[in-house]
């Protein structure tokens, strides 16, 4: 059995040590710009899995996919997405809560962090970011995909990108017969979309878990782990920066979620010799 290495495993101790992680080689030396390869997650909970959400049903899931797939597209609206593409009716489908083997992703490491710390009830405990080197990962894809890429000299997929070569997902497994994981960048379907920076990443199969594929090629990732005791101090300067539930859901329901966890009163003691900013008006 082959034994696996641990995938890098980092824990700033402070705000700045945090951004130096995420931003970390972002120099790209051909261009002379500073330009990101990595796709970002973030999650509250350290020990959440990179499963999608297809293996929540529970069962034979896999087997589920086609059928979950063919009612979405026969039942929802022909107008939801540009063109027929398979690819951006699962991009769809995964942005409005349909389990799919999609995996949500964002090109900006602050998005991963919000999604790192949005949720109050669960700052007990420590959460993480994961970074996936994305042109490194395609570069382990077959000839076929790599030459959608080389042609349009692109680092991620798009759905037209992706038709060219594969249009279904029986086709995209056969491709080859080894796993393999590649990022699409959707088309702007809502402001959702747009303000998440959105991409998502797609498994060669059902049953490939991104964790899995990643724990197989350690050297293309890295996780930040947020210790618990930052959690506070992040979203903190999150909202001062504006990366907020208003800005990434945009409309009443984003801007409600936004105030309720912002004018949210924070119980526990703080850390000796700071004080808390009451927020007034």
């Amino acid at each position: 059995m082959k034994r696996r290495t641990r995938v890098e495993s980092l824990r700033p101790k402070s705000w700045n040590e945090l951004n130096d992680r995420l931003f970390a080689d972002f120099w790209r030396d051909s261009l002379k710009r500073f330009r990101s390869n990595f796709a970002y997650r973030g999650a509250c909970d350290s020990q959440e899995k990179l499963a999608p959400s297809l293996v929540d049903l529970g069962g034979r899931s896999a087997e589920q996919e086609p059928h979950l797939l063919r009612n979405f597209r026969k039942l929802a609206q022909r107008d939801a997405v540009p063109g027929d593409s398979l690819w951006n009716w699962l991009a769809l489908a995964q942005h409005h809560g349909l389990p799919t083997r999609l995996l949500d992703w964002s090109f900006s490491p602050y998005v991963a962090l919000h999604f790192a710390t949005d949720d109050p009830s669960r700052f007990d405990r420590d959460g993480v970011v994961w970074c996936v080197d994305y042109v490194e990962t395609h570069r382990l894809l077959s000839e076929r995909l790599r030459g959608a890429l080389e042609r349009e000299c692109a680092n991620v997929f798009t759905a037209e990108m992706l038709d060219s070569v594969a249009a279904t997902l029986e086709d995209l497994q056969g491709l080859t017969s080894e796993p393999f994981l590649l990022f699409l960048d959707p088309p702007s379907l809502d402001e959702r979309i747009v303000n998440q920076y959105a991409l998502f990443s797609i498994a060669s199969g059902a049953d490939v878990f991104p964790e899995d594929w990643i724990a197989d090629h350690p050297s293309l990732a890295r996780r930040i782990e947020l210790p618990a005791s930052l959690k506070w101090e992040v979203r903190d300067r999150l909202d001062q920066i504006n990366v907020t539930e208003r800005v990434l859901f945009p409309g009443l329901d984003g801007l409600s979620r936004w105030l309720a966890r912002y004018y949210a009163a924070r119980e526990e003691p703080l850390p000796a010799g700071r004080r808390l900013q009451i927020q007034k008006g």
